[in-house]
């Protein structure tokens, strides 16, 4: 089942629905993507069905995905972003400390930051940019959250985590470079250097969907790649991440909640899922600049694609000022 929301029609007005096939079919009356999130992935089977039946029976009608412009699939409650491919880290801290390495705390338990959910893109969108020079993409599969027979969300095992797992949508994790290697001297972030801007889409597969996929260890055996302007540039298997992702779900809820909604990024893949890491390594290609198209394709779900926008000025921070330690006034 893939589960969309798109403009349609003169008026621009928002439909939610599913896919099916080549066209979008709006959901029935009183229901829609955060109510399915909110009752679980049986419920939206169900609806999904009803809606085929209708389809072939002509009781609805079909609109070709070419005729609408898609939207983000939902409105995430929160975005919470990993790093589970060693991969990944390899390469981008040999640009960062001038060698590879990978910190003994990150196989301890799986590290995220939380984004910013109201910069969220669709494919499609033209999104625009810091004043930075270092711009970055990041090739990403996300979990998204739904509700769970029996559960609150609040400190899970795996198993019940697992059950949580509504489905999956593409992402891609903008970074601006400079800005967050210059957060990150500080010890806490990233911050400005990522919550500019982040594409999700072009739809919610649901997790039925993927389960052919899964291996013999529980990992999301997809394959994920990333072009630029036409070329590729970055491309892996989604099992080559540290922790399947009903762990990363329960990691999330551990002594803490997730709830229907929520969204999770994998982290970047590795060999290219950023050119963080290609810099890491060497490779002499050059960061984003406005014009250029990010595309990115991962097996079972979808493609985004993204044209990178002009550079939006801000009004300047001043630094801090130096000031007395007084105690007392």
């Amino acid at each position: 089942m893939r589960i969309a929301r798109w403009n349609e029609g003169a008026a621009g007005a928002v439909r939610e629905g599913v896919v099916i096939d080549e066209s979008v079919v709006p959901f029935p009356e009183g229901v829609s993507v955060a109510g399915l999130l909110e009752q679980g992935l049986d419920a939206a089977l169900t609806v999904d069905a009803s809606l085929r039946a209708a389809l072939a029976a002509g009781e609805v009608q079909a609109t070709p995905l070419a005729e609408v412009d898609l939207l983000v699939p939902l409105v995430p409650t929160t975005v919470r972003d990993f790093v589970a491919f060693e991969e990944h880290v390899e390469g981008v801290s040999a640009g960062v400390e001038g060698k590879s390495h990978v910190a003994d705390e990150w196989y301890e338990a799986p590290t995220f930051y939380f984004t910013n959910p109201h910069v969220i893109h669709p494919t499609g969108a033209i999104v625009p940019i810091p004043d930075t020079r270092r711009l970055d993409f990041e090739l990403e599969l996300a979990v998204v959250v739904g509700a769970a027979a029996g559960s609150t969300g609040e400190n899970v095992d795996v198993e019940t985590a697992a059950s949580h797992i509504f489905g999956y949508t593409v992402m891609n994790d903008w970074s601006a470079r400079d800005l967050q290697a210059r957060e990150m001297k500080v010890r806490l972030g990233p911050a400005k250097g990522k919550d500019f801007g982040t594409t999700l889409g072009p739809w919610i597969v649901t997790a039925d969907e993927l389960a052919q996929y899964v291996d013999a260890d529980g990992f999301l055996a997809v394959r994920a790649e990333v072009y630029v302007n036409g070329d590729l540039v970055g491309e892996d298997l989604v099992s080559n991440m540290g922790w399947p992702f009903p762990e990363l779900v329960a990691y999330a809820a551990r002594n803490s909640v997730v709830k229907p909604g929520d969204v999770l990024g994998s982290g970047t893949v590795g060999n290219g899922g950023c050119l963080g890491e290609l810099w890491g390594l060497g490779r002499d290609i050059r960061p984003l600049e406005p014009g250029d198209e990010v595309r990115m394709v991962i097996e079972g779900v979808g493609e985004i694609v993204n044209t990178v926008g002009e550079r939006v000025p801000a009004p300047p921070i001043p630094h801090a000022r130096p000031r007395p330690r007084n105690r007392r006034r």
